[in-house]
């Protein structure tokens, strides 16, 4: 049996199982137990499992943290990604921007860009962009306020959403796992960022390295439905590799 087919295996077990030793799948594969720790060491690098001393075991899903704890992790990264973004934009785009501490971070970039229309879900976005002068059309959904991360969310922000179209929808995710898709720890903004999908031609994920090899509790959507994610350049091979077999263009 090959690496490619006997590894889904294994992540199946340690799946099921939730935590498995080296020597028990050299047996059940027949194999040596170095072929095993090749194969746990790949599934760790890509995120599937997490390798411990003598096995692996099952990753858990992350929390959705506070906006003040999102805000303070890898901000240097966050703050090069939403450079990187604006000068990917044309102005006179048509953006779905949704709540993050990375979309944020791109507020003062993009607020240089000329004419551009911007619907967004998140207070401190439009707040920010408005502060930075931004020469936009800047449409702030309605829908149940959330203090902590200042964003609305709920059916009415949906409903709303059916009502624009956008060149590119802009979104901020938990984690993003090449077989796995894009994921978040909220099920309100994970519904967001659908819907955001929905109208859009295009779907650019902002995700520094620290959101890979990690898995949340909401799917927002499969890997090829996504075009470009922007990243920072501490990504790993091994993920640049999955990413661009599924024919998602990395930026960094």
């Amino acid at each position: 049996m090959k690496p490619h087919e006997r590894q889904p295996q294994i992540e199946a077990i340690i799946r099921r199982e939730g935590e498995v030793s080296v020597e028990m799948l050299a047996a059940r594969f027949d194999v040596s137990a170095e072929t095993i720790r090749r194969d746990l060491g790949s599934l760790d690098a890509l995120g599937r499992v997490q390798k411990v001393h003598g096995g692996a075991r099952r990753r858990q899903l992350i929390r959705e943290p506070s906006h003040d704890e999102r805000r303070t992790v890898a901000a240097e990264a966050k703050a090069a990604i939403g450079r990187r973004l604006a000068r990917s934009i044309e102005p006179g785009e048509t953006l779905f921007i949704d709540t993050g501490s990375t979309t944020l971070a791109a507020a003062e970039p993009l607020a240089a860009i000329p004419n551009l229309t911007i619907i967004t879900n998140s207070c401190r976005l439009a707040e920010r962009l408005s502060q930075a002068g931004a020469d936009a059309a800047i449409h702030l959904l309605g829908g149940r306020y959330g203090a902590d991360n200042a964003q609305t969310t709920g059916v009415a922000v949906i409903e709303q959403l059916q009502a624009f179209r956008a060149d590119r929808a802009i979104l901020t995710v938990a984690a993003v796992d090449p077989a796995q898709g894009a994921m978040d720890a909220s099920l309100d903004e994970a519904q967001i960022a659908r819907a955001m999908i929905k109208g859009a031609r295009t779907v650019t994920i902002l995700a520094d390295s620290t959101k890979f090899g990690r898995q949340a509790a909401y799917a927002v959507c499969a890997i090829d439905d996504v075009d470009v994610i922007i990243s920072d350049g501490q990504l790993d091979k091994a993920h640049r590799e999955a990413l661009k077999a599924g024919g998602v263009d990395l930026w960094t």
